[in-house]
């Protein structure tokens, strides 16, 4: 049986580190939350009480952490110390380019194997097993990868080498934001102008129009039954999520000299919904701020 370190149970990790234990693998599950590793032990896992013992006899390391400077710390400071030299370390977190490219010459130095796999998919993919994966490696290392992923992944690829993954997921999720603001825009101008938004999803999405925003994830209720937006933009893939990844591509932007005005704009957008408190629905939400509904939903608590 496969032995799995698996730290960070969040929104995301919690449903990956269960499809490992339905794999029949023997996951030693770590977090700071204790509702998490509650429900994680129903989930299969077996909790444990540090990153350390998580990770001592590990034969696959996989952590799922909020940003940058946690996966950093996680890595010098426990993973790297505690995890034998055999263990295959591979980190799901969404974070910055550098802090990747950082922790994997660290953990290479240390003589470990190491890969940056940031995911997209959100908790549904990731409760459902069917996640993608953007994987920065060694080419050597990645058959090792991906059939440590394969409880998880609807679709595992390389990228190239380590902190391409990381690269992948920042200009996916900036082409993501884009795109559902436009969506957005369209349908409230529908609405304005009298046509009938679920009409138009009809038309749009089997015209030029059509994109993944539209036809797998309209952010109007009833056209994709499966969105978010037909349970008051509850789950899915949060604002305040949105909102770090276009922060990360702005960063990256910056970093490397790279023109993205339209994810400047998208970043302010989501900044400003978030602000006005809606950081923890959905990102597609963001269409009642195009309805103008959004001093209403605040009024009402809806």
């Amino acid at each position: 049986m496969t032995r799995i370190a698996f730290i960070g149970l969040g929104n995301m990790g919690g449903g990956m580190a269960a499809n490992q234990a339905k794999a029949q693998r023997q996951v030693m599950a770590f977090d700071l939350s204790k509702a998490a590793l509650e429900k994680a032990e129903a989930a299969g896992c077996a909790p444990v009480g540090s990153v350390a013992e998580s990770v001592a006899d590990a034969e696959v390391v996989v952590t799922m952490l909020p940003a940058g400077p946690h996966v950093r710390q996680v890595y010098a400071e426990q993973v790297l110390p505690n995890a034998p030299k055999t263990a295959l370390l591979i980190d799901c977190s969404t974070i910055d380019v550098e802090s990747a490219r950082a922790v994997a010459a660290q953990a290479k130095a240390a003589g470990f194997r190491f890969a940056d796999a940031p995911v997209s998919g959100g908790t549904a993919a990731a409760e459902a097993g069917t996640l993608a994966f953007m994987v920065g490696c060694d080419e050597a290392d990645f058959a090792a990868v991906e059939a440590a992923l394969k409880p998880m992944s609807r679709i595992t690829v390389r990228a190239g080498d380590h902190g391409a993954g990381q690269a992948a997921k920042i200009c996916n999720n900036m082409v993501l934001g884009i795109s559902m603001i436009g969506v957005c825009e369209a349908l409230a101008l529908a609405e304005k102008l009298g046509l009938d938004p679920v009409k138009f999803h009809e038309i749009s999405s089997q015209s030029s129009g059509q994109c993944w925003s539209l036809t797998s994830y309209c952010p109007w209720p009833g056209p994709v039954p499966a969105a978010p937006s037909n349970r008051n933009y509850e789950g899915g893939f949060a604002t305040a999520m949105m909102l770090k990844d276009l922060k990360l591509a702005q960063e990256a932007a910056a970093k490397s000299g790279a023109a993205a005005p339209l994810g400047a704009t998208a970043e302010g957008l989501y900044a400003l919904f978030d602000r006005l408190g809606f950081g923890g629905k959905d990102f597609s939400a963001i269409l009642e701020l195009f309805r103008g509904r959004v001093a209403a939903d605040q009024e009402t608590g809806t």
